[in-house]
């Protein structure tokens, strides 16, 4: 056994019995029978992971979400400097995607995204971040902490950090400063990353050896799809592959994996990317990552040829559909997007009990 298998086998043995590989029944979720359902975990963060999640429950009930935690900005970021705590955010925006188009679901996903308006200190904070990390506080356990809002939410899936520390992102920029257009700058923290006017050439995380949650590692290796993406290129979709044993899990995972492509460059981190450019850095940031399906949309490839060959040099095909929101906006349809994704499930998948 490599050095590598090990710790991934230590990891799995350290999930508490009553969790380990067991999604969380919550209230208001779909029935789910054993056997009859394919396991989905989906990695990233903010909006993107959202709207990912959106479609997935409409698709699966085992469905688990694992989000990074280099949030530092806003509500969260306060949180996080005043407390110490995982910044709280972009899991509570993965809860609120999680609960159910019914009364309890809507309601609960309108409370726990309200933030305050105020002249005090509460101004802008997030319910759902205070919260959260109120039941860190009284739990002392992060996954424990999560089940239990899912369970309130009525939350049609499982929500886990990517790690149990807060990280600090940090990029190699080139050009950051517009007075200094060819020098390359270290810039630190994942909400001026996404907001760089320069190049980013790379990025990483401090700590540099951060510690994955040990659920989030049993989730991507007993899924039967992985679903990376979309979102902030750099900033909620690679992370999650710097953080070492989850991207061993995500390499040795019998699971397939599908990444799903933005429908814009993004302002800031990914200004002027075509489809296949994204592929090419996700490559150099996680060379031994092989991919079984890229998904986008039509109207947001310009070049199909060459997205075909990136897509081949990470070993996988591309799927294109609609899966864009009608009104022209940027945003995916949680609807073609769930079609999207069931389509993949059933054309490039092992014969599963599910089918």
């Amino acid at each position: 056994m490599t050095g590598r298998s090990s710790r991934l086998g230590r990891l799995r043995r350290m999930v508490p019995e009553s969790r380990a590989g067991r999604p969380v029944e919550v209230r208001g979720a779909r029935p789910r029978r054993r056997g009859t359902q394919p396991k989905v975990v989906a990695l990233g963060g903010g909006m993107g992971l959202s709207a990912s999640l959106a479609a997935l429950r409409r698709i699966t009930g085992d469905l688990t979400a694992v989000v990074t935690v280099a949030d530092d900005g806003g509500s969260s970021g306060r949180l996080r400097d005043e407390l110490g705590v995982l910044p709280p955010g972009d899991l509570r925006k993965a809860l609120a995607a999680l609960c159910g188009d019914d009364d309890w679901g809507q309601t609960w996903a309108r409370v726990i995204q309200h933030r305050f308006q105020s002249k005090g200190d509460l101004h802008e904070h997030a319910v759902g971040n205070l919260l959260i990390v109120a039941l860190w506080e009284q739990l002392g356990d992060h996954v424990q902490a999560l089940d239990l809002v899912g369970k309130l939410l009525g939350a049609h899936g499982r929500v886990l950090p990517m790690s149990a520390v807060p990280l600090e992102l940090q990029a190699l920029v080139k050009g950051h400063d517009p007075e200094r257009p060819d020098e390359v700058d270290i810039v630190r923290g994942q909400a001026t990353v996404a907001l760089t006017p320069g190049e980013v050439q790379s990025v990483h995380v401090v700590p540099h050896d951060p510690p994955a949650v040990p659920e989030a590692v049993e989730a991507v290796l007993d899924a039967d799809w992985v679903v990376l993406g979309p979102g902030s290129w750099f900033s909620s979709v690679i992370p999650h592959l710097l953080v070492p044993e989850l991207s061993d899990a995500l390499t040795e995972t019998k699971a397939r994996k599908v990444l799903s492509l933005n429908l814009a460059p993004q302002p800031g981190e990914t200004e002027g990317f075509s489809p296949q450019r994204h592929l090419e850095v996700l490559g150099r940031h996680a060379p031994k990552l092989a991919l079984d399906v890229v998904l986008a949309d039509e109207a947001a490839v310009p070049d199909r040829d060459s997205l075909t060959e990136a897509a081949k040099r990470l070993g996988a095909a591309v799927e294109l559909g609609p899966v864009a929101r009608t009104d022209g906006s940027p945003r995916h349809d949680p609807e073609l997007l769930a079609a999207a994704y069931d389509r993949i499930f059933r054309m490039h998948g092992r014969i599963g009990p599910w089918r």
